[in-house]
């Protein structure tokens, strides 16, 4: 989650710096802290030292979990500073590559938008809801904006309602329509002498509020921890008390399926996966001055993973691969008879 305080009541600057140093403590988390460095840059008004960082990234020798949220951030972060033509450039990579997170097409189409280019922007957000969402029958809460921001642009231009905005309509969970919240026409409400027209933006802006508030206090997902079949076998054999816990590498990535499938179907929201290394593991048993062979402590290790942002979100988009890393989709893979 981005930062979006107010540059007077936070010291940005100071805040990136520190989540700098801890970056180079932290090299697993490095990706995660360093955007959110990026972001307090940005909110500090150092665009140019913001997209150092984000260069830092994608030069980085380690892979990227999110290369394309980070040129995406780049893009937009550059075009806000009078590099339109590199952001514009950049934008087109990200929409010819076809990402399967929504995350890069709500920031390019948001980009577009807040530069006036909406017909643009439509096109963007029509991209991405298509790829990811045709055949989906229950949309997944990341690729919820990308709905919502198809919608608003849409009623900018005042095009008709097509079938991706009544989807819209009916994931928006406010008591104000997506209809009313979007109207173009809504900022000469803010100038009108009319008390009732008054009181109703007072409404529009306190659900829009809601929304906001809901989307901040979403809880981290219910994680549950994999091993790759490298990792598992590390782990296995320093820490032989776990064999019990994981008596082979098939039947855990097997558990995990089932029990995502049987947290799914008791109405369980925001599922996801984290993946573990007994490095990480072994520091995390050290700081809860605890023994890494207790399986007590993996649940919490899986918990910290979570809240440190690790989560992939299940099950995966449609056409993604599978979670396992086997390289082949999900839908061929443990989501066979999902």
């Amino acid at each position: 989650m981005r930062p979006d305080t107010p540059a007077e009541n936070v010291d940005h600057t100071a805040e990136a710096a520190r989540l700098e140093r801890t970056a180079g403590l932290y090299p697993e988390d490095a990706e995660a802290l360093l955007l959110q460095a990026a972001a307090h840059l940005e909110l500090a008004g150092d665009r140019p030292a913001a997209s150092t960082l984000y260069d830092r990234l994608l030069s980085s020798p380690e892979t990227l979990d999110t290369p394309h949220l980070v040129r995406a951030l780049k893009a937009s972060n550059l075009w806000e500073y009078g590099h339109e033509a590199e952001a514009r450039a950049i934008i087109d990579g990200i929409r010819t590559a076809s990402p399967r997170d929504p995350a890069p097409w709500v920031i390019v189409a948001e980009s577009l938008e807040s530069h006036d280019e909406l017909e643009a922007a439509q096109e963007t957000f029509t991209e991405g809801v298509t790829l990811l969402l045709t055949d989906v029958t229950d949309p997944p809460y990341s690729s919820h904006p990308l709905l919502f921001g198809r919608h608003r642009v849409r009623r900018m231009l005042g095009a008709p309602h097509d079938e991706w905005d009544t989807l819209a309509d009916t994931l928006h969970s406010s008591p104000v329509s997506l209809d009313e919240l979007h109207d173009p026409k809504r900022v000469w409400s803010l100038g009108s002498d009319n008390p009732a027209e008054l009181a109703a933006e007072i409404s529009r802006l306190r659900a829009e509020l809601g929304t906001y508030r809901e989307a901040l206090s979403r809880p981290f997902p219910v994680a549950v921890l994999h091993w790759p079949t490298g990792e598992l076998a590390e782990l296995v054999a320093a820490y032989s008390s776990l064999a019990e816990e994981y008596p082979s590498h098939e039947l855990h990535l097997a558990t995990i399926e089932a029990s995502l499938r049987e947290l799914a179907a008791s109405g369980t929201p925001n599922l996801g996966i984290v993946t573990g290394t007994v490095p990480s593991y072994e520091a995390f048993a050290a700081s809860e001055g605890a023994s890494p062979g207790d399986s007590d402590l993996l649940p919490q290790y899986a918990t910290t993973l979570a809240a440190r942002g690790r989560a992939v979100a299940w099950p995966p988009q449609r056409g993604s691969g599978c979670w396992c890393g086997s390289g082949r989709g999900y839908g061929e893979c443990h989501g066979v008879g999902a």
